[in-house]
């Protein structure tokens, strides 16, 4: 156990009461990172730093992959990597680089043992690898004691990934410039959906570099769902299913195409894209329960791609 441990653990303690998503187990910190999906997605253009301006609107859903912070026994930092799917190791890893900006950033010498526990696939358009960046920023920055406050998570945040801050905001969001620019939306927007999660994965830089912009397209879909968040009626910009990166990752894999197609056959509502893919989801628009299983089991027994009932999440 590192010096200071216990004393950092009672501040933790006080923070952990009134949220769900930390919590103590004896001389650890448990931190959950909820997936999102892309309620919408716009490109505006390319930037001059080569990168892509989007507007996006994001929500927090109630899937998790799991963090655990204790102590360490060598090295700075140690990450563990264990569950259903894959992460890269170390340094490759996000979590590894945001807890070494943390320590570095807070000018902490302690040893700490990460275990990121992975229930989300990679390559999904879940946001899975960010909100994992995101929560270890949050977790470690309590767990440590070190105080730094919200913009200064921000700024870190914004070094690792477009949609890491997005994870430290939330849980809806209007996200602009790469993704780092983030405009909370505090209306309640309750809704269910059915994730369709396929077995493999597709690679952001790939779908982006692939895109070819539509700039009447994207004028005429912002200026409506504009129109839709400031009359407050995210449901009817949801209702659209706008994604722009969607004919760029259907081009490039053919099947993830088919099996839209073969979603929207079954007739459960419009299935939209999340991110540059690889899963989409479809809006239970009467946000009955039974009704979502029902869809979830006929998704799955008609095209053999897992799927997953999820809700909006609270934070």
């Amino acid at each position: 156990m590192f010096p200071g441990f216990s004393i950092s653990l009672q501040r933790v303690l006080s923070i952990c009461s009134c949220m769900e998503q930390i919590s103590v187990r004896e001389n650890a910190l448990s931190i959950l990172a909820p997936a999102k999906i892309n309620l919408s997605l716009l490109i505006a253009g390319r930037r001059p730093d080569g990168f892509h301006e989007v507007e996006t609107l994001m929500a927090k859903v109630d899937w998790y992959d799991e963090i655990l912070i204790q102590p360490g026994r060598e090295a700075a930092v140690e990450l563990i990597c264990e569950g259903p799917y894959w992460a890269p190791a170390e340094r490759e890893n996000l979590v590894y680089r945001a807890a070494q900006q943390l320590l570095e950033s807070s000018g902490s010498r302690a040893d700490v043992s990460i275990t990121l526990r992975k229930n989300i696939p990679a390559g999904t358009g879940l946001g899975s690898a960010s909100s994992d960046a995101a929560a270890t920023l949050m977790g470690l920055n309590q767990y440590l004691g070190a105080g730094l406050s919200k913009k200064h998570l921000s700024a870190l945040a914004a070094e690792l990934g477009s949609d890491v801050c997005f994870f430290l905001n939330g849980p809806l969001a209007f996200c602009t410039g790469k993704g780092e620019k983030i405009e909370k939306i505090h209306d309640n927007f309750e809704f269910l959906a059915v994730l369709i999660v396929p077995n493999l994965s597709v690679s952001t830089k790939t779908v982006y570099d692939n895109y070819s912009h539509d700039a009447a397209l994207y004028a005429k879909l912002s200026a409506q769902i504009n129109r839709y968040i400031k009359k407050k009626r995210i449901d009817l910009a949801v209702r659209m299913c706008a994604n722009m990166l969607q004919e760029s990752c259907f081009d490039l894999v053919k099947s993830l195409a088919e099996l839209r197609e073969k979603v929207k056959s079954l007739g459960v509502g419009p299935c939209c894209l999340s991110g540059s893919g690889s899963a989409m989801f479809c809006v239970i628009e009467s946000g009955n329960e039974q009704k979502a299983v029902e869809c979830k089991r006929k998704i799955e027994d008609e095209t053999g791609c897992m799927s997953i009932v999820v809700r909006n999440n609270r934070w």
